[in-house]
């Protein structure tokens, strides 16, 4: 049957139409991934083995043996001793060992895993497998708590090492499919695969930096400081936890960024102490009560609580019952979520923060700037015929508070103990000295006053964490 002229004339008007928007299609895959399920049954037979050949070979295994100390008593078990005898007894040295996994993110061979992997007591040693069965030892450079992320070095001079490159993890989305690569259970390098199932999880967190992704790919013990990758092979985060109540995988895993991470590993490259930005404020997660008493109807941000009165938020124009809920257009449901934005974007930076006051939505610019250097007299070192010998104490400034996740502002801070020392015994870096007899502790100055004059007995308010102790020694 013959076709008409102008149908015919339609047809090829529709056909370069479709041909236009095929190349534009083609166009805007060059600038954004596409993202889109499986077309057909047949699309399933994909394979992961590309991306598993170029990200497998720069996930190594970590062995770790360190000596640690502990204190034998016959008191031990006595759960009274637990809370208030911690440090008495007889000390023992016994060797710990530990198994994980880690990434190598540079060619020269810089690794990433996490603290908990490598840390533990003296003369920590760590050695690395790769994937191609060479072994070498590694150095520590940097252990970080707050993030749980430490870096190692590879001691060779062979360089040419395979790495990953950094994803940027702010473009991840939820469904994203991505593969976990580690050592669990010390059976050797196994891959599994998943999608992301959350993004910006803080439930779990330690510190007040820390926001994790969420993945169903199977992660297990001895998967800590592992990859996860995208599609491209590129490192999306560090494999870091789990939610199980068998101690096996149920599907509900955890990742660090990659964008912390990265920013973990330049700072170890280039010898530099990560320095998180002074927020001069306090702020907490909003919760229902308080949504309904500021009257703002999502229960989600981070309201300011106080505020330094020369510090960057109160210079920015932050006022107090601020709503955080916004940083750098990116969505914050909680103060956790705040501060991984502020200390990602980096020091000597301008973030842009959305807020909401008054129930108006507003925005300001905040400098990000680091905690003000302790002066002269409010760190000392303390020594002699006291309980505080080997100690180094500091007044909390907002560095040291941010350094050991501090909300108090009154007492002493430990912040460091010297082996041979007797505080060695007695105290743990992070410690708060309230009380020292009956005097109240407001500085380093009145501390080391009372240590220099001889005591019968020493009676002590400490806080430990949310624990508040007493300790009664003889002098």
């Amino acid at each position: 049957m013959m076709i008409p002229s102008r149908p015919r004339l339609l047809s090829r008007i529709a056909l370069a139409a479709a041909a236009c928007a095929g190349l534009m299609a083609v166009g805007l895959g060059a600038q954004a991934q596409q993202r889109e399920p499986p077309p057909s049954l047949a699309a399933l037979q994909y394979s992961y083995s590309p991306v598993v050949k170029k990200a497998a070979p720069a996930v190594v295994n970590v062995y770790v043996r360190s000596h640690v100390q502990t204190m034998d008593s016959p008191f031990a078990n006595d759960p009274i001793f637990r809370v208030f005898g911690q440090g008495f007894g007889i000390p023992r040295e016994r060797v710990q060992s530990s198994l994980g996994s880690g990434v190598i993110v540079s060619a020269d061979g810089v690794i990433v895993t996490n603290t908990h992997v490598v840390k533990g007591g003296t003369d920590t040693q760590v050695r690395v497998a790769l994937a191609d069965k060479r072994e070498f030892d590694a150095r520590i450079v940097t252990q970080d708590d707050k993030t749980d992320l430490a870096v190692l070095k590879i001691d060779s001079h062979e360089g040419g090492f395979p790495f990953l490159e950094f994803s940027n993890s702010d473009q991840i989305e939820v469904g994203d499919v991505v593969l976990a690569i580690g050592n669990p259970f010390g059976v050797g390098q196994t891959v599994t695969s998943g999608i992301i199932s959350a993004l910006a999880r803080t439930e779990m967190a330690q510190s007040d930096t820390q926001v994790f992704l969420q993945t169903d790919a199977a992660i297990n013990p001895g998967n800590s400081g592992g990859a996860l990758v995208d599609m491209q092979g590129k490192l999306v985060g560090i494999n870091t936890m789990i939610f199980s109540q068998t101690g096996g995988s149920v599907g509900i895993g955890f990742a660090i960024p990659s964008n912390l991470v990265r920013l973990v590993a330049d700072n170890a490259i280039a010898g530099r102490k990560i320095e998180r930005p002074w927020l001069g404020a306090q702020i907490e997660t909003v919760t229902r009560d308080m949504a309904e008493n500021l009257g703002i109807e999502r229960i989600s941000g981070a309201v300011v609580t106080s505020l330094s009165r020369n510090g960057p938020a109160a210079r920015a124009g932050l006022e107090l019952g601020d709503v955080i809920v916004s940083v750098d257009g990116f969505e914050v449901g909680d103060a956790h979520s705040v501060h991984y934005r502020l200390t990602t974007k980096g020091i000597g930076n301008t973030s842009r923060i959305g807020l909401i006051r008054k129930k108006q939505l507003t925005e300001l610019d905040l400098r990000l700037e680091p905690a003000p250097k302790p002066g002269k007299d409010d760190v000392r070192n303390l020594s002699g015929n006291n309980p505080f010998d080997g100690a180094r104490v500091s007044n909390i400034l907002p560095s040291v508070a941010d350094e050991f996740s501090l909300q108090e502002t009154e007492g002493v801070v430990v912040v460091a103990v010297r082996k041979e020392g007797l505080a060695a015994r007695l105290f743990q870096p992070g410690d708060i000295v309230l009380q020292v007899g009956n005097k109240k502790i407001t500085d380093v100055v009145a501390l080391d006053e009372i240590t220099r004059a001889p005591q019968r007995s020493w009676n002590l308010v400490i806080k430990r964490g949310d624990r508040v102790l007493q300790l009664q020694l003889s002098g």
